[in-house]
């Protein structure tokens, strides 16, 4: 006799915006995303509703007509579980709850919730606990109610503390305290990267789920966890590399996304001192992504934000096994030629011509165009190795690796 298995995936309706700054196709575009996001945290999504609004409703975020829509419809379906493509303001978040009656998570409650079942380390488990405490702070109503027992009586009317006090107390301890803990072990983390020497440092960094992971195993012979999903890795990983015989240190580091939580910046600025101290940058660029362009301005613009946007870099065009491009048929007068049709080799000619020997275009997971990435990552450590130790000449003597 076979047994229905019930499937406990978590069902959800993620809800999105198009305003006057986030048009209809941009829109599209981050819910995707979200979506992605959603299936990382194990949910599934069942249903989009996006709405037309000039700006978002302070009180509701959205439209009270487009609110009840949705009311209707996670109760026909029985969903628990609603995701906000933007932030959701503590006021906005209890006149949802009230109206919606189940659980109103926005995106960066989700990514943060992603964060902490990825976290493997210590260190990165205090990063994550840090943003988690800092974006509740302002979200606490309602939350607790360890202190609805308590009752009044003789010499029991002072002026006491209020619930709401004592939480907003509580929470402002912890994040007084896991700070105290982070700047320990921040010194400890610094006394590592002084302990590595004045070998060239070397940072891989790009948006999150461009092959890194799969990029630092393929180069380090190293065993880093890689999965097709969204932050897997959060826990900065060094391993020493040699090209030829040049050796150099090559460092892992969390990849960044659109819409980044100011708390997560600010919890992992350790983590990203990595790429502040790297010599060289590696931005890993998932060329197959049709928003790639974007995800690289993402990308710059945290680097900008970390005082690491004039580093030397190499852009790593990595999956071209997996890139694809639309076509137009011979006797199509109609339609437009845009990015969308453009192949690998019309790429080349557009604005990455400009980047000359700053790029190069890999699969690292099919290993395809390893050697020239690897000869351009050693030819840029090269040039850095030769400024600090300019007499070393022995290192670079030309010899052939072994297969």
């Amino acid at each position: 006799m076979i047994e229905n298995i019930e499937d406990t995936t978590e069902k959800v309706v993620l809800i999105g915006l198009i305003t006057q700054h986030q048009n209809e196709e941009k829109s599209n575009e981050y819910l995707d995303e979200l979506e992605f996001l959603t299936l990382t945290a194990g949910g599934k999504a069942v249903k989009r509703f996006v709405q037309k609004l000039e700006t978002p409703n302070p009180k509701t975020f959205i439209g009270t007509g487009k609110l009840e829509e949705v009311r209707q419809y996670i109760e026909a379906n029985n969903v628990k579980t609603v995701i906000f493509d933007d932030e959701l303001a503590s006021s906005q978040l209890r006149n949802i709850e009230k109206v919606l009656n189940c659980k109103v998570l926005d995106r960066t409650n989700l990514i943060l919730d992603i964060f902490a079942a990825r976290a493997q380390t210590s260190y990165a488990r205090t990063q994550v606990e840090l943003a988690q405490c800092q974006y509740l702070l302002p979200r606490l109503t309602r939350l607790w109610t360890h202190l609805e027992r308590q009752k009044g009586g003789i010499g029991m009317r002072g002026p006491g503390e209020t619930e709401i006090e004592t939480d907003r107390r509580i929470i402002r301890d912890k994040i007084s305290l896991l700070k105290k803990k982070l700047l320990i072990v921040d010194k400890q983390m610094a006394v590592q990267r002084k302990n590595r020497g004045k070998m060239v440092r070397v940072a891989l960094v790009g948006y999150t789920n461009v092959g890194k992971s799969t990029l630092m195993n393929v180069v380090s012979k190293s065993d880093v966890f890689a999965e097709n999903k969204l932050f897997a890795t959060l826990d900065t990983t060094v391993r020493k590399v040699v090209i030829r015989n040049l050796p150099f240190l090559l460092t892992d580091t969390v990849g960044f996304i659109r819409k980044l939580p100011t708390q997560l910046v600010e919890s992992f600025k350790s983590t990203l001192d990595e790429v502040r101290e790297a010599d060289l940058l590696l931005h890993v660029v998932d060329i197959s992504h049709p928003n790639f362009e974007d995800h690289m301005a993402s990308v710059n613009k945290i680097l900008a934000e970390i005082g690491s946007a004039d580093k030397p870099t190499i852009i790593v065009f990595n999956k071209i096994d997996a890139f694809e491009h639309q076509t137009i048929e011979k006797d199509d007068l109609v339609t437009e030629k845009k990015e969308i049709h453009y192949t690998l080799e019309e790429w080349k000619k557009t604005w990455m011509n400009r980047l000359e020997n700053n790029c190069v275009f890999i699969s690292a997971l099919n290993k395809e165009n390893m050697e020239a990435f690897k000869e351009k990552v050693f030819e840029e450590v090269k040039k850095i190795h030769i400024t600090r130790f300019p007499y070393n000449d022995l290192l670079y003597e030309e010899f052939k690796e072994e297969n």
